[in-house]
């Protein structure tokens, strides 16, 4: 599955929710399909698109506050978990795209397509609600349940790397000693 057509299927349920996306391209294909003023779109803070939603989710605890994170992100702040599931704001929703790449910065692979298990580490974590999803029909679902729900909620959602980076396609079949000569 593709993200922009997860975040495509879900983009009417977003109007009411404050929203937090990490950088790159989750940013850029959300405001692809139109700005809206409770959008804010995380640059240059890798790994703190979780941490952002969770002090928002506290200070306003009547709002829901949804974020759009990317695996490489998640796993540069695994502790954020640890932290959310401490706190269990029930307004926030923890949206994770998996691709198995840090496709935004060169499309490096993520430690997610060797294994490691955000699904399970969020559980272990403590995360109350905490599911995977592989298509679209069942982000839609399980983002909307979450949304109108009331419980910190992580999905993990498994898409596509759609394209390689913008270095990669420069390369081709790179080594990390000529990659340099390109980016």
């Amino acid at each position: 599955m593709l993200r922009l057509d997860c975040l495509r299927s879900i983009y009417s349920e977003l109007e009411r929710c404050l929203v937090i996306t990490i950088m790159g391209a989750v940013a850029a294909e959300l405001q692809s399909l139109g700005h809206r003023p409770n959008f804010f779109y995380l640059q240059h803070a890798m790994g703190l698109a979780s941490s952002t939603g969770l002090g928002l989710a506290l200070c306003l605890p009547d709002q829901k506050v949804i974020v759009f994170d990317g695996d490489g992100s998640l796993l540069m702040n695994l502790g954020g978990l640890s932290t959310m599931a401490r706190y269990r704001p029930k307004n926030l929703v923890h949206v994770v795209f998996d691709n198995e790449s840090l496709l935004s910065v060169g499309g490096f692979p993520t430690a997610t397509g060797t294994g490691t298990d955000l699904d399970g580490i969020a559980r272990a974590a403590g995360v109350p609600s905490v599911s995977t999803v592989r298509s679209v029909e069942s982000f839609t679902k399980v983002v909307k349940d979450a949304i109108h729900g009331n419980e910190l909620t992580t999905i993990i959602a498994k898409v596509e790397a759609k394209e390689r980076g913008p270095c990669l396609r420069k390369v081709g079949n790179w080594d990390p000693w000529s990659l340099r000569r390109w980016c």
